[in-house]
């Protein structure tokens, strides 16, 4: 039978975690959260925690309400998602799972933010965050611990878009490991490289072979290459072909 939970969820800000979490979300779950913040208010969610069944089961996200409309990405696996802004009021969450394997499930926080407002865009795995304000004008900077590089820009700024909202002017960078030797594989897997603002990602397969899509939500223009690939670079490692885009 079909497992049922979630709800409405109001307020300044608040947790969700799976049911069970962190023992192991029931078989045949069909859950879906709906967070409705005031009115020009956006949703900033960050991931504590994520553990589901990779390829079985799944948390869709939805900018908006739970509506084929609104599908903004589908996520599983291990590998905790980077934090997601909401470009309206309302964003809302559904977790689905088949009816044999689960895991234990997923915790996350959110927050209302204001127009004004970016969210803290969260740290890439390896990564140093510098910066504690994350309002328009504010700037932040990424760097790597020792062993690890930077791939994309260390400087971010927060900006007001043509629609008057404000968003990051690019995407998170990523940490990428620094070796020795080059005539090992480095690593099958690219990662997940995030969703940047106004952004959908199709795809959720990222080791060497694989392709995703993004594109962006109605009213924006996607920015850089809509189609990337895991592919294995000059030093025997997997890397994305290009940067993420970005929407404008």
């Amino acid at each position: 039978f079909l497992h049922t939970c979630g709800g409405t969820l109001k307020g300044k800000n608040g947790t969700i975690e799976s049911p069970g979490f962190p023992y192991g979300y029931p078989n045949g779950a069909n859950c879906t959260w709906v967070i409705v913040a005031e009115q020009m208010n956006r949703i900033h969610i960050v991931f504590q925690s994520f553990a589901v069944e990779e390829e079985y089961d799944f948390l869709s996200l939805y900018d908006g309400h739970p509506h084929p409309a609104y599908f903004r990405t589908r996520l599983t696996g291990f590998q905790i998602p980077p934090p997601v802004t909401s470009t309206g009021s309302i964003f809302s969450l559904r977790l689905t799972s088949d009816f044999a394997v689960s895991a234990h499930g997923f915790k996350m926080v959110y927050e209302e933010l204001r127009s004004s407002a970016c969210g803290n865009p969260g740290v890439p795995p390896k990564g140093i965050l510098n910066g504690t304000q994350f309002n328009m004008g504010n700037t932040i900077r990424y760097r790597c611990v020792t062993g690890y590089v930077l791939d994309g820009r260390s400087l971010l700024t927060c900006v007001l878009n043509t629609g008057n909202m404000a968003v990051w002017d690019f995407p998170v960078p990523i940490c990428r490991e620094l070796r020795s030797s080059v005539c090992e594989l480095r690593s099958s897997a690219c990662g997940n490289p995030g969703v940047p603002p106004k952004g959908i990602l199709n795809g959720t397969q990222f080791t060497i072979g694989n392709t995703i899509r993004y594109r962006c939500v109605t009213g924006y223009v996607l920015d850089g290459r809509s189609l990337l690939t895991c592919v294995l670079n000059t030093g025997n490692m997997a890397v994305w072909d290009f940067p993420v885009p970005i929407c404008r």
